[in-house]
């Protein structure tokens, strides 16, 4: 069999599969491209099981890209909390502006346009592209470049230099140019729960026949990825002040760091665990008072957060304070502030078991 064949067999079983197989997924009823960018959006680097609470929610306040460019910014990211790298929804909330405003509502209707846009990279502009408008752009996201690597037996790290050019060369050559729609989603489709990362049901694969890694026992290798360096770890001491007002006090971050504009208790951060003595003469200054009461921890064992690249140890101080604070926030209240997931969880146990 040619090559040129087996790759318009692998397109064909691709579809057959899909077909087959697809999941009924709220976006994949429409081709408007407001929905299918914001789904995704979301779907970048989230599982589909906990990205469609979160699609369906924004639907639901946001049903139109006018109404999300109307939104505050701390109304998106509160909407978004816990889904992570809040970049991606800073920037869906800058696009959405842009295209309500500047598009009156309008998305390009092409690769070359869509991915001009704040957010919008090759994989998304790709996927808008074909799912949206017909365009015969092929995706890359993580599934496909397993599929592929397996199938072919492609042995190039897939973050490696050049990596990106080859997999889209080799992705452009052997898709479905008649029904790239349906034939992108089922390539990711497929990636998703049929070529899965660890323990794939080859047997009852459709490619089985054609793939290279299964022929060399070599399923489980492919595919390669270049390990990059350590993670960091880094300690946060969260100093949450209880004002004469029985108030606490929330900032919000700004720095090019994690969780950028989103709201914390003061923080205190540090190169290893801190002890009451450390953390007691720099509660002044944090917390803006004059004066200091009681201060003690609330979780004696730090939190542990796993983020891509560190990994956060995080301790609660409950600092007393009988000054009173300015724009203090009722403890009640601290739930509408979007926050990170540890934060938020903190919260939830709180309010509970301080008042």
């Amino acid at each position: 069999m040619s090559l040129i064949i087996s790759k318009m067999d692998f397109s064909k079983k691709i579809l057959d599969w899909y077909e087959e197989n697809r999941r009924e997924l709220p976006w994949r009823t429409t081709k408007d491209p407001y929905r299918i960018w914001l789904s995704e959006i979301i779907l970048q680097q989230t599982r589909v099981a906990q990205g469609t609470p979160y699609y369906n929610k924004f639907i639901e306040h946001y049903p139109t890209v006018h109404a999300l460019a109307e939104a505050n910014e701390d109304q998106v990211l509160k909407l978004w909390q816990g889904l992570g790298y809040y970049t991606r929804a800073r920037n869906l909330h800058a696009t959405a502006r842009k295209v309500a405003n500047e598009r009156n509502g309008k998305f390009p209707k092409d690769y070359e346009g869509l991915i001009k846009l704040k957010g919008i990279g090759d994989y998304t502009a790709s996927a808008m592209a074909s799912i949206c408008f017909d365009e015969p752009e092929p995706v890359v996201d993580g599934n496909v470049l397993r599929v592929l690597a397996r199938y072919f037996g492609i042995t190039m790290p897939i973050n490696s230099s050049g990596a990106a050019k080859y997999y889209k060369n080799l992705a452009r050559e052997i898709m479905d140019r008649h029904n790239v729609r349906d034939y992108n989603q089922g390539i990711m489709e497929f990636g998703a729960i049929q070529c899965t990362p660890k323990s794939p049901n080859c047997q009852s694969c459709p490619l089985q026949n054609g793939c290279e890694a299964l022929s060399k026992k070599i399923v489980s290798e492919l595919p390669i990825k270049i390990r990059k360096g350590r993670i960091r770890k880094r300690y946060f001491n969260y100093l949450v002040g209880i004002d004469a007002n029985n108030n606490t006090r929330l900032v919000q971050r700004s720095k090019d760091d994690i969780w950028k504009r989103l709201y914390e208790f003061p923080l205190l951060e540090s190169e290893s665990e801190l002890a009451s003595g450390q953390i007691i003469p720099k509660c002044k200054d944090l917390l803006e008072v004059n004066e200091i009461g009681a201060v003690y921890e609330n979780n004696s064992s730090a939190v542990v957060h796993k983020l891509s690249h560190q990994q956060l140890h995080t301790k609660f101080w409950i600092v007393e304070t009988t000054d009173r604070f300015e724009s203090g926030i009722p403890v009640e209240q601290l739930e509408e502030y979007p926050v990170p997931v540890p934060i938020a969880d903190f919260i939830k146990t709180f309010k509970n078991s301080y008042f």
